[in-house]
């Protein structure tokens, strides 16, 4: 059988690209990083004591998550940059090259960077601070399929918003990595992340409906039609 999009979708994606202008302006890098066999409490310990010298570099301090379980890296960091100009200005960058913000490099395995836009940052160093639980989720998209993607992770915080559950933050490649997209879940924890299940069928139509979709069992097919891959990592934050 056929999947049938519904106008709305088509309606939606026309209109995404100026969305993502509007909702998602703020520059992050975002780098994930796994380390050396053995070497992930010394890495951790690292940052913990480099968050000290973004005093000095007038930089926003990251905000970090480290894997629990699901893709192969072990932390998660989005740094705030607000935009290219302001980051990479002259005085900045100076300050940052005499501060010890990079782990020697036999602490890490792997690296991979990717410059995306994303929720002003204040919104999310609010949301981060009362958490202790996230689920981060990581496509690449089929070719053409970006602005539709975002579509679709936006309706599905719709779905998410209806049911009462927490909406999802979006952030959508600008250059690095081949990322196009990943989003972020916030909860207060495990049993905050898995309430879900106790959702009832009728209410899931329901909100699925008001999003958009054709049916609750019709949202990760419909998702499936416009990505290549994706990775699924459950999280925790680092005190």
């Amino acid at each position: 059988m056929k999947l049938r999009v519904p106008l709305l979708l088509i309606i939606l994606a026309f209109f995404a690209i100026p969305s993502v202008a509007a909702k998602n302006d703020y520059l992050y890098k975002t780098q994930l990083v796994q380390a050396a066999p053995g070497k992930i409490l010394e890495v951790v310990d690292f940052y913990k004591a480099s968050l000290a010298a973004y005093k000095d570099t007038s930089d926003e301090a990251p905000l970090w998550l480290r894997h629990s379980q699901g893709d192969h890296w072990d932390l998660l960091l989005l740094i705030p940059m607000k935009s290219y100009a302001e980051y990479y200005a002259p005085e900045r960058v100076a300050r940052r090259s005499r501060a010890a913000l990079r782990p020697a490099a036999d602490l890490i395995a792997w690296q991979e960077d990717v410059f995306v836009f994303g929720p002003p940052v204040d919104e999310l160093r609010k949301s981060f601070a009362a958490a202790a639980f996230f689920h981060v989720e990581m496509f690449h998209a089929l070719a053409g399929k970006e602005a539709a993607l975002f579509t679709e992770r936006e309706m599905e915080n719709v779905y998410q918003k209806t049911l009462k559950r927490p909406e999802n933050f979006i952030f959508v490649r600008d250059q690095g990595a081949a990322w196009d997209l990943f989003t972020i879940g916030v909860y207060r924890d495990l049993k905050h992340f898995a309430e879900s299940a106790g959702i009832s069928e009728v209410d899931q139509e329901a909100a699925a409906k008001a999003a958009g979709f054709e049916a609750a069992n019709r949202i990760g097919p419909y998702l499936r039609t416009l990505i290549s891959s994706d990775h699924n990592t459950l999280a925790v934050s680092i005190r």
